[in-house]
């Protein structure tokens, strides 16, 4: 059974997309142990607690630099017996030590289609401002592994949506979560979880 890490930082819309997944059995052979915030106020630690899944606090705000924060977020997920890291909304971009520890173990969703619209600086409703600033007509969400060049590891799923002539970002940000995110992040688990993703170089291949 695989151990699942989820790191979060707000509402955790997408981890009560995993929680639900789990609960129905979509993910097989992996089952999430632990819940990570970076902020003490996540509504996601409520979603944990009312699903008995362990969940920790460990602050940004209270470390000095992002070195001592990942190395304290590293160390927490080690001590859980960690198999995989899932980036869930979780707003802090961590250092190396991630990398080295997990390499190839984690995952992380992004609310585009990579490689356009990512990268540092392209959160929340940025990037869905400027999708429609863009002009393009199709956007969506991209599941990857997570590594040192921010949201640029090798992609495991993705899946496209139409752009609206009347959405808003905030609309849009919707559509893309219900439609995109809460359905790509659970598939490309229960993938790692059956053993079925192989990387090569910066590509995957679903076996």
């Amino acid at each position: 059974m695989i151990n699942i890490s989820v790191l979060v930082s707000g509402g955790g819309t997408n981890l009560q997309a995993l929680i639900d997944a789990q609960n129905s059995g979509k993910i097989k052979n992996g089952r999430i142990t632990c819940v990570i915030s970076s902020k003490a106020d996540a509504y996601a630690l409520e979603r944990a607690k009312n699903n008995n899944i362990p969940a920790k606090v460990i602050a940004r705000k209270e470390y000095d630099n992002i070195h001592t924060y990942t190395a304290a977020v590293r160390d927490a997920l080690l001590e859980a017996n960690t198999d995989l890291v899932v980036y869930a909304g979780f707003m802090t971009i961590l250092d190396s030590q991630m990398v080295e520890a997990f390499e190839g173990k984690m995952m992380n969703v992004h609310p585009a289609l990579i490689p356009s619209f990512c990268g540092k600086g392209f959160y929340g409703l940025r990037v869905h401002q400027a999708v429609l600033d863009s002009g393009v007509k199709l956007t969506g969400a991209t599941v990857h592994f997570v590594t040192e060049e921010c949201d640029a590891g090798p992609i495991i799923l993705q899946k496209a949506i139409e752009v609206k002539s009347d959405d808003t970002p905030q609309t849009l940000q919707r559509r893309v979560m219900e439609q995109c995110e809460w359905k790509i992040l659970p598939e490309a688990i229960s993938l790692f979880c059956d053993g079925r993703i192989k990387i090569n170089g910066n590509k995957t291949e679903i076996i």
